[in-house]
């Protein structure tokens, strides 16, 4: 069955990070997703085939300084339901692939903008990376343990959480109205926004006077003993989550746990975190994990990369999957009835240059390949 997307027609203007990983969502829910990249391609580590951002769409090398270049973009586009693109603010408009010029070639078009900083602001026209965005919404400040320095969530928690799955609701958000409306509109995603926004919950608990603006201090943050990772006798961790009374009731009596300080007394938690700490310290990962399987304890191995797709738990799903030779995640979510699908591997840079432009009804083909405006890899 196709995707819940299926249908829609995205143009992607190739940029790294946050605005692939939006691409690549729209792609496994069954969106065709039309690539336009630069002829020499962009920043790749390793093969393209293992790009795994660039997943399921087919791509265009095409010269977007070149007039005639710009002109196949915005001619694309007037045939897109959806137009992403993560430049530095302004660097569309100067293409002539700016709003205006694509909203007034197809007024249905939702033209969604993926940036760190936001379109506006003082600090919009600067470069910048996730941690730098992350620092400066707090969010940062927030990962690690008291007494220690920030820890780095690698780039799962800016650009991946707060960017590139906030510009995919918001660009379904515009086309659902557009739907009603017969309009469309920008979508300007930032990190920033998007990161501070994850950090809802903690401004309420702020106030509430449930958390301390101190890392490491708090219960769901490394401070409460029973919501922390523990080192196992092989060298390994495992994860603990025992907030819930039954579930640290049941948690102590696995872990085999006598006469544990009280729960309920942070005067205490340094002298429980020492007592679990030191019975972890007695088995291996998998040892403890087998304890604690099929409870409610809340307490689970902490796999790597390479181990969690082995998982039975994982596994038995189809979390991962093995396509065209290379293990990787599998789309999510799941749909009853029009379940997404992983397509055509990660793309060279301008593969189907020309299939491609021929299935969306682009003319003078051949002329464009040889005024240098697209190239066919």
């Amino acid at each position: 069955m196709p995707g819940p997307l299926s249908g829609l027609k995205v143009v992607e203007l190739a940029g790294i990070g946050p605005g692939p990983f939006a691409a690549m969502l729209l792609a496994d829910l069954g969106a065709e997703v039309l690539r336009l990249e630069r002829p020499e391609g962009g920043l790749r580590l390793g093969e393209p085939e293992h790009d795994l951002l660039n997943r399921g769409r087919r791509s265009v090398a095409v010269d977007l300084k070149h007039p005639d270049g710009a002109a196949l973009a915005l001619a694309l586009a007037a045939k897109a339901d959806v137009l992403l693109e993560g430049f530095r603010p302004g660097v569309a408009e100067r293409l002539g692939l700016g709003p205006d010029e694509c909203l007034a070639a197809n007024p249905r078009l939702v033209y969604g903008r993926m940036t760190g900083w936001g379109q506006d602001g003082p600090l919009a026209h600067t470069a910048g990376h996730d941690i730098t965005y992350l620092g400066l919404t707090g969010a940062l400040s927030g990962v690690g343990r008291a007494g220690g320095p920030p820890q780095v969530p690698i780039n799962l928690l800016g650009d991946f959480g707060g960017g590139a799955m906030f510009l995919a609701v918001g660009v379904l958000a515009a086309l659902f109205e557009a739907g009603r409306s017969g309009r469309g509109q920008v979508v300007d995603a930032a990190i920033v926004d998007g990161s501070a926004l994850l950090t809802t919950m903690v401004y309420g608990l702020l106030h509430g006077g449930f958390w301390q603006d101190r890392r490491g201090e708090n219960l769901i943050d490394t401070g409460a003993p029973f919501y922390d990772v523990y080192e196992c006798s092989d060298g390994r961790h495992v994860a603990v989550g025992a907030l819930e009374p039954r579930f640290y009731t049941e948690f102590v009596a696995r872990l085999g746990l006598v006469d544990a300080p009280d729960r309920h007394d942070p005067a205490e938690w340094p002298a429980l975190r020492a007592a679990i700490a030191a019975r972890f310290a007695t088995r291996t990962r998998d040892e403890w994990a087998a304890v604690f399987a099929d409870t409610d304890a809340c307490v689970g191995p902490v796999l790597t990369f390479l181990e969690a797709p082995e998982h039975p738990h994982l596994a038995g799903r189809g979390t991962f999957v093995e396509h065209d030779g290379v293990l990787q995640p599998a789309p999510a979510p799941r749909f009853s009835r029009t379940p997404g699908a992983l397509g055509q591997r990660p793309a060279r840079p301008g593969e189907h240059t020309v299939e491609a432009l021929e299935a969306w009804g682009v003319p003078d083909i051949e002329a464009l390949l040889a005024n240098g405006v697209i190239t066919q890899t």
